[in-house]
């Protein structure tokens, strides 16, 4: 056995032990074993092709025999035991050469059929600074569609969970941006510890603000996302930096209620923004693993998308409040059949309540009357600011009501169709609707980068504005609105809109629900939530409640 490579049983789990590179672990692990772990012979002594799923002996042999490799600095070797070699021995290369690993030992867990997880514990060496990192992980094998040979099924992710995309690699060095100190509007800071889902929104602050806050950089191990306008992701840092202030428009105690709330729900996003300005008070996910739904997401919004469409008739005259409008059980659009929740009608109710209702029909009856199929983008745009361009502080969807014509242009008006928004938009128009004036959402105070600040080219006219107020306050407060449960809990002047939105594929609706409380107003979604009431609505009144 070579000096520096170590294999011992711990706890009856298999764990290779290497300090240094280059010691031949797959040959190191076969010796030990006599097992050569990737394939059978024939009673004639001929390779003997097998097919069918992988076995268990095979799971646990392949996974031992890579992470071996691995563990070992035998990159070449750990490669050719995956289904894809030529990305996967760069990759483990890049593991000692580039992450600066210089020691290494993985334990690999329990099997769950043909999936591994295991546990890295590795040390990493710069510039005569070492740390220890540990990490956990999992491989997946399968069998070789060409050899029928049982191999670790490549992707980045083995190397790190992480590494979510082809163009993301591991790297120890000086980070590329000073370090950052994030804090509330208050001064109170704000961590990924704390809050996790602003892991990624403090990943891209620092990426934006880093080398202009007056703050060091360390020297970390990261990932290099290797795409422009895509934030590094520090992993460990190895010697710190010095961190430069930069307050944010968040608030602590908003922010906390937002990440409890969405944190019941497997597929969870919430906004909170404040009217009068724009400020930007919390944005959380569930799970907050990278991708920050609330700002990026592009999903059909449903009924809380009414509150648009309802400005728009108001503007054209076609409705009032406490017009009756007709509210049948069904309407037909070029064709295209829609109808109410559980096929509800209403007889001589006014406009106002249909609203509260969330009548689908009252405003599908309405479309031949306005004669434009895309005034209901165009209203959304010269309103409520939708598709302008924002510029928040960090990476964000401002929405889209594309032309539509016939029947997908009658979807849009319930907010289903090719409409895509987020809990940002949605938000942002109760924002609007609130105020009477579209207030460009922001994280980071505009003046901090002297970046332009979107503006919609007109308010929304005082008469509609209080209409629409009064109809989403009546939404949260009559007996017959379909958020007054869920809003009861919630004081101040308060107004909400409930939502579902029907994706093809899903068997339950997404749940929506937006919602304002005197100076705060905010959006939630829930995947496959059901009615925006159940599942959505109790998201938005806690976080209300802690603003």
């Amino acid at each position: 056995m070579r000096s520096g490579a170590k294999v011992a049983i711990v706890g009856g789990v298999f764990v290779v032990v290497a300090s240094g590179v280059g010691y031949g672990g797959y040959n190191l692990w076969n010796g030990v074993t006599g097992s050569s772990g990737t394939g059978t012979r024939s009673a004639s002594g001929t390779d003997e092709k097998r097919s069918g799923p992988v076995t268990s002996e095979e799971v646990t042999s392949t996974a031992k025999d890579f992470l071996a490799a691995w563990a070992t600095g035998e990159p070449e070797t750990a490669a050719q035991l995956t289904n894809n070699p030529v990305a996967a021995g760069p990759a483990l290369l890049g593991f000692r050469e580039d992450a600066k690993v210089s020691a290494a030992s993985i334990t690999p867990g329990p099997a769950s059929g043909p999936t591994v997880p295991f546990t890295v514990q590795a040390t990493v060496t710069y510039e005569g600074v070492s740390k220890p990192w540990t990490y956990s992980s999992r491989l997946t094998v399968v069998r070789g569609r060409t050899t029928g040979r049982p191999l670790v099924d490549w992707k980045p992710g083995v190397l790190h969970p992480k590494l979510t995309t082809a163009t993301a690699t591991l790297r120890t060095g000086g980070a590329k941006t000073g370090e950052i100190r994030a804090v509330d509007y208050k001064g109170r800071e704000l961590t990924a510890e704390k809050y996790p889902s602003l892991g990624p929104v403090l990943d891209q602050l620092r990426e934006r603000y880093g080398s202009t806050s007056g703050g060091r950089p360390g020297i970390e191990v990261y990932v290099d996302s290797g795409r422009e306008g895509v934030p590094d992701t520090t992993l460990l840092t190895l010697a710190k930096g010095e961190a430069g202030r930069l307050e944010t428009t968040i608030d602590a105690d908003v922010q906390a209620a937002a990440e409890k709330a969405v944190k019941r729900y497997g597929t969870a996003s919430v906004v909170a923004v404040k009217p009068s300005t724009g400020a930007v008070r919390a944005v959380a996910n569930s799970p907050a693993n990278g991708f920050n739904a609330a700002f990026e997401g592009k999903k059909m919004p449903g009924s809380t998308l009414k509150i648009v469409t309802a400005a728009l008739l108001l503007e054209k005259g076609l409705v009032k409040a406490d017009q009756v409008t007709e509210c049948p059980r069904e309407a037909m659009y070029n064709g295209r059949t829609f109808h109410n929740l559980d096929y509800f009608s209403l007889d001589g109710a006014p406009f106002g309540k249909s609203f509260a209702k969330s009548c689908n029909t009252a405003f599908i009856k309405k479309i031949d009357d306005v004669h434009d199929d895309a005034a209901l983008g165009k209203e959304a745009k010269e309103v409520f600011g939708i598709g302008l361009d924002w510029k928040t502080g960090i990476l964000s969807f401002d929405g889209s009501i594309p032309e539509a014509t016939g029947g997908e242009a009658a979807a849009q008006y319930i907010g289903q169709g090719t409409v895509q928004m987020n809990p940002l938009n949605i938000a942002s128009i109760t924002a609007t609707a609130k105020d009477g004036t579209f207030r460009q959402p922001y994280l980071v105070s505009f003046s901090v980068d002297d970046r332009p600040r979107a503006q919609a080219e007109r308010k929304l006219p005082s008469s509609v504005a209080r209409q629409l107020r009064d109809m989403l306050r009546s939404t949260a407060t009559a007996s017959y609105g379909t958020a007054t449960g869920v809003m009861s809990s919630v004081s101040g002047d308060k107004g909400a809109k409930t939502g579902s939105a029907e994706v093809d594929g899903q068997a339950v609706s997404d749940s929506w629900f937006t919602g304002f409380s005197d100076d705060l107003a905010a959006a939630a979604f829930v995947s496959e939530g059901g009615h925006g009431g159940t599942a959505a609505g109790p998201v938005v009144a806690q976080v209300l409640n802690a603003g």
